[in-house]
């Protein structure tokens, strides 16, 4: 790393910023960052291609991280920069990472690019506007061992810093893939995929509702639920019984509940 940056009025480091700051910025560019050698190291697993990696070496060699990662090793289109820990501080989206921030290329994921198992698990949320919902939703579905996360017309970008930290890299582990409704309900019944929809209205309770076979648990937002084309797109309508006073769980709780359904079902 011949390269080093001490200012933080440098370019590039201006636009890692804007990278951080904007989803405009990330559509624009192509690239999203990712903090963290542990979430790096799960990117590079995932076949991502990492565009520019900037290191700070005080921080990087100071962690008790057991991470395997070894950046003199990674191939990249632009290069490896060294920083300084005042520029590190500006750069860092959060605290703890190891003195490692990279820009990553955008993948290009159609729906016909996810591979599926023969009872796949697949959790499809639609106009889901908050990152940290969708990053618990990907740790749930990692932790369920579900095929892939698809997002339905999304109110924010996948690559959201602040959803790939609330999924702590489970948006590398588990496929996500964005998509119009109407691209996903054709997909999902043109692969024989079983519908159900999370709603309260004329439902049936979740743990009364086969889940052994192809099936994809499709949730709408806590504010509005999900839209008519999904209702009439259902094999079922599912609903978790409320037992207080309130009638909705948050999305991601919601999520959690119904995929280890799923997996209980599976495994009697």
């Amino acid at each position: 790393m011949t390269d080093i940056i001490s200012s933080t009025q440098n370019p590039k480091i201006k636009s890692l910023i804007a990278l951080q700051q904007k989803s405009s910025e990330r559509r624009k560019q192509g690239l999203f960052c990712v903090e963290g050698q542990r979430e790096l190291q799960h990117c590079l697993e995932a076949g991502m291609e990492i565009d520019t990696i900037f290191c700070c070496p005080e921080l990087l060699h100071s962690t008790s991280a057991d991470s395997t990662l070894d950046i003199e090793n990674v191939k990249t289109c632009r290069g490896t920069y060294e920083v300084t820990e005042n520029v590190y501080s500006k750069i860092a989206y959060r605290g703890g990472t190891e003195g490692l921030v990279a820009e990553v290329r955008v993948p290009v994921r159609p729906l016909s690019s996810l591979t599926l198992s023969d009872k796949a698990l697949i959790v499809v949320v639609e106009s889901v506007e908050k990152p940290g919902n969708l990053g618990a939703i990907l740790r749930s579905a990692d932790a369920a061992g579900a095929d892939a996360v698809i997002v339905c017309d999304p109110l924010t970008d996948l690559y959201n810093p602040n959803l790939i930290r609330s999924s702590i890299g489970a948006i590398f582990t588990v496929p996500c893939i964005a998509c119009t409704s109407d691209e996903c309900i054709s997909f999902l019944k043109s692969h024989g995929i079983r519908i159900l929809t999370a709603q309260l209205q004329d439902s049936q309770l979740y743990y009364e509702t086969d889940m052994t076979h192809a099936t994809a648990i499709v949730m709408g937002t806590e504010a509005t639920g999900l839209t008519d084309a999904w209702r009439k797109a259902a094999d079922a309508h599912i609903r978790i019984p409320m037992n207080g006073r309130l009638d909705s769980l948050n999305v991601s709780v919601s999520a959690a509940i119904l995929l280890f359904e799923a997996v209980r079902q599976r495994r009697l």
